[in-house]
């Protein structure tokens, strides 16, 4: 059973930096789709980025490509976000899901993909 931990969240000015983890456990499958998704208040889960741990290929929110970085560490078996020049916007509950898949497809878009979640860490921005 794979577990996902996030951490990370916190408050910061609009400009300020945050990075989350995600630490997963429980699998030793090497092809997963690892993501981040956000859900604001009000608003729908949204996909934020996601990278494929066999390539380490990765793909954006168009809000939040330049900002965010998405990367992980496979000895660690942690996931990050790098969230960079934070807006009012990005505040939301941030989650991290994983999707064994063997190929590199890993939708932003398809919540449903994702098999595993985490509980979420808040993110708060303010103006």
């Amino acid at each position: 059973q794979v577990q996902l931990v996030e951490s990370g969240g916190g408050s910061v000015q609009t400009g300020g930096s945050l990075r989350l983890s995600c630490a997963a456990s429980g699998y030793t499958y090497s092809r997963y789709c690892m993501a981040w998704f956000r859900q604001g208040p009000g608003k729908e889960r949204e996909g934020v980025a996601a990278i494929y741990t066999d390539d380490s290929s990765t793909s954006y929110a168009d809000s939040v490509k330049g900002r965010f970085t998405i990367s992980q560490d496979n000895a660690k078996k942690t996931f990050y976000l790098q969230m960079n020049s934070l807006k009012p916007d990005d505040a939301a509950m941030y989650y991290c899901a994983a999707d064994p898949s063997p190929i590199p497809r890993c939708l932003l878009s398809d919540e449903s993909q994702y098999n595993y979640w985490g509980q979420g860490t808040q993110v708060t921005v303010s103006s």
